[in-house]
């Protein structure tokens, strides 16, 4: 029943795959299915034009679609790299690099370069100078989960 569908809409096989999948890019975003339904789009449009001829085999149509939709994603990843502006919040998902800056009370003493402080409700593991717990240190920088500290005093 479905290679007798196929067979029946002959070179709009591919548009009606194209247009599928961008009515999946609608109901699923995510900015992918679009570059291949492009692609599909196309080489319907292609076998439009060369359906009569013994060189135009499904193998060489899907080759092409092949071709074509790693070239339209490469190209659809270009043009949403050039049209992405600067984010309104370039911190958001660094919480260590927010807390830069801050200050804090040491919670367990800084001592062989190694301390701990608590920010909010986390406690946070430190680098810095010596410092007795309870000390004033002041946030500099963030390396992973790890927070270098300097004293604030």
């Amino acid at each position: 029943m479905i290679a007798s569908i196929f067979a029946e809409l002959g070179p709009w096989n591919w548009m009606v795959l194209g247009f599928l999948l961008l009515a999946a890019e609608i109901v699923i975003p995510g900015v992918f299915l679009l570059w291949i339904g492009i692609a599909a789009i196309l080489v319907g449009t292609m076998s439009l034009q060369f359906w009569g001829y013994a060189f135009w085999t499904w193998q060489i149509q899907v080759l092409i679609f092949l071709v074509i939709a790693v070239a339209s994603a490469f190209v659809g990843k270009k043009i949403m790299a050039a049209t992405q502006g600067d984010s309104d919040q370039p911190l958001l998902n660094q919480r260590g690099a927010q807390l830069v800056g801050r200050t804090a009370t040491l919670h367990e003493p800084i001592s062989e370069g190694h301390g701990r402080i608590r920010l909010d409700d986390t406690t946070w593991r430190v680098t810095g100078p010596d410092l007795p717990a309870g000390a004033k240190v002041r946030v500099t920088s963030a390396d992973g989960g790890n927070l270098v500290v300097e004293s604030d005093a």
